[in-house]
């Protein structure tokens, strides 16, 4: 299933999108008193998906039109800062400490960091370049993980239970802001750094763990090319490690990190400027596409 949060008669609502992809079901034709995507996870989310697609599988009418709405990111203002996963693939580590002109560890424990969001930017919105104060911006395609149910100390053989489903994200970065302050938090938290969706789709749509391409282009041209089957730190390690020492709470997302391919990867940089179009795709979830503003 693909949930969705969305535009309708100028209200804020949220959904599943129709087996056919024409229209949407809100929550609220299954019973469902939830008007965005943190209240629908935390109260309802793991224990109604079985529900939920039930009645998806029976339902005729009762839908949105698909064109007469306009697609919000999936949780467009999360409750809690994101947490990232930095330098998760090896070619992209590589390509990392390169450009920072820093010696790469292979063996190095698993690299968390947070990404404050005032509010994602969806599929088709605007990536504000904030070129006042920054001179190298930046693009990262990622398979973004949210979590579904409060997790805590959970075995690495139980994670994908408290896993609702994923989405797409770009990490966006101003790479001399990151650089500068030796910590990454202020470099990757700018207004409009968090483009994400369209949709999440749900975690019984998938293998586990999900192997996935992942691509991201450029004005077209291909510049990521890869899977998440690369991950250095696998979905499992990763939420199994961080819930032993910290609540997970539901509605956390948990973004894995990006391949090789970043603008600050070639010989010279080839950062973003006013009115490049990105798009991020992840197989089996869809493309984000934005433009840098």
């Amino acid at each position: 299933m693909k949930l969705l949060t969305y535009l309708y008669g100028g209200k804020e609502n949220v959904g599943v999108l129709s087996k056919d992809g024409t229209g949407v079901f809100p929550f609220a034709g299954f019973g469902l008193p939830y008007e965005d995507m943190n209240s629908f996870i935390r109260d309802a989310g793991m224990d109604r998906l079985s529900e939920i697609q039930r009645a998806l599988d029976s339902k005729e009418d009762g839908a949105v039109p698909f064109q007469d709405i306009q697609v919000l990111a999936p949780i467009p203002v999360p409750a809690q800062d994101i947490i990232c996963l930095g330098v998760n693939f090896l070619a992209h580590a590589e390509e990392s400490a390169r450009y920072k002109k820093e010696t790469f560890e292979r063996d190095q424990a698993a690299v968390y960091f947070s990404k404050r969001v005032d509010r994602a930017v969806p599929n088709g919105g605007l990536i504000d370049g904030h070129f006042d104060i920054v001179d190298s911006l930046d693009y990262e395609a990622e398979l973004a993980v949210v979590i579904g149910r409060d997790a805590r100390d959970v075995p690495e053989k139980d994670v994908f239970s408290y896993v609702l489903g994923y989405t797409v994200m770009n990490d966006v970065s101003a790479r001399n802001i990151q650089t500068r302050h030796k910590q990454w938090y202020f470099g990757k938290s700018l207004d409009g750094f968090t483009p994400m969706g369209p949709w999440i789709v749900t975690e019984g749509e998938f293998t586990r763990p999900p192997v996935l391409s992942i691509q991201s282009r450029v004005n077209g041209e291909i510049r990521q090319n890869s899977t998440t089957g690369l991950f250095i730190t696998s979905i499992e390690s990763a939420v199994s490690e961080l819930s032993r020492g910290m609540t997970l709470k539901a509605g956390t997302i948990l973004s894995m990190g990006t391949p090789a391919g970043v603008g600050m990867g070639f010989c010279p940089p080839r950062f973003l400027k006013s009115g490049d179009v990105v798009e991020c795709e992840v197989e089996k979830i869809g493309t984000l596409r934005n433009t840098v503003q």
